[in-house]
């Protein structure tokens, strides 16, 4: 009997979380999506999925998501976990309530959401949990400070995730885009990447649905750049 697979991906509205949905749906996963403009619900009923209007900040909004899709399939064997973007300023001039937003925009917008789907992949014996971070998180750029910050504690946290949970085979890894065709284009930072190009929302996706699958069963717990060259450190 053929196990119908079953992918979650929050803030798949719009960029590369709803490239992310839309390849998953083609790879023929059922898909569930969040967001808060009501354009991953509306991609998901596209798709032939279930979606949620709400934010990957709310707790509750969350749970009513995991519980359509474990109520409409059974199981949640992937959650891609995206995000929106957070505050920027030059580091000193942040103030405590930007840094708190940074924190619920990237690094709580994973946490929350695997603490409701881990037990379900927990009682599979099998999931694989996708963050899409940043090129930047062990490069750190001043363009990006809360991101790069945050996102540094998400490297931590999946480090920490992996030990606790991979005995239940419940796998994490991070995917880190540089300048992809999801953000304003300039010259200077095109001519930046040694490819000499913008990556796209599509190769991120193809990416993350190779993490997502079983030709990845023994990748866990690491940070995969997809940035066309343009971080090169050891």
């Amino acid at each position: 009997m053929t196990v119908q697979k079953v992918a979650m991906v929050t803030a798949g509205g719009s960029g590369m979380g709803a490239a992310a949905a839309r390849k998953l749906a083609a790879d023929g996963y059922k898909v569930a999506i969040l967001s808060s403009s009501g354009k991953g619900e509306a991609l998901a009923k596209e798709l032939g999925g279930v979606g949620v209007t709400g934010s990957n900040q709310s707790n509750e909004d969350l749970r009513r998501l995991v519980d359509l899709a474990v109520s409409t399939w059974g199981r949640i064997d992937v959650l891609v976990n995206s995000a929106g973007h957070g505050p920027r300023a030059q580091i000193l001039e942040i103030s405590d309530e930007d840094w708190h937003k940074g924190l619920d925009t990237y690094l709580m917008n994973v946490i929350r959401p695997t603490r409701l789907v881990t037990p379900v992949m927990q009682q599979q014996k099998a999931g694989a949990i996708i963050n899409i971070s940043t090129a930047w998180t062990f490069e750190p750029s001043p363009m990006f400070p809360t991101s790069t910050v945050f996102r540094a504690g998400l490297a931590s946290f999946t480090k920490i995730f992996v030990e606790a949970y991979s005995g239940d085979n419940v796998r994490m890894n991070n995917v880190l885009p540089g300048w992809i065709d999801s953000l304003p284009a300039t010259e200077e930072r095109r001519d930046s990447v040694p490819l000499k190009r913008y990556g796209t929302s599509e190769e991120i996706a193809a990416t993350i649905a190779f993490l997502a699958s079983d030709a990845a069963g023994y990748i866990t717990g690491q940070n995969i750049r997809v940035d066309g060259g343009v971080t090169r450190s050891v």
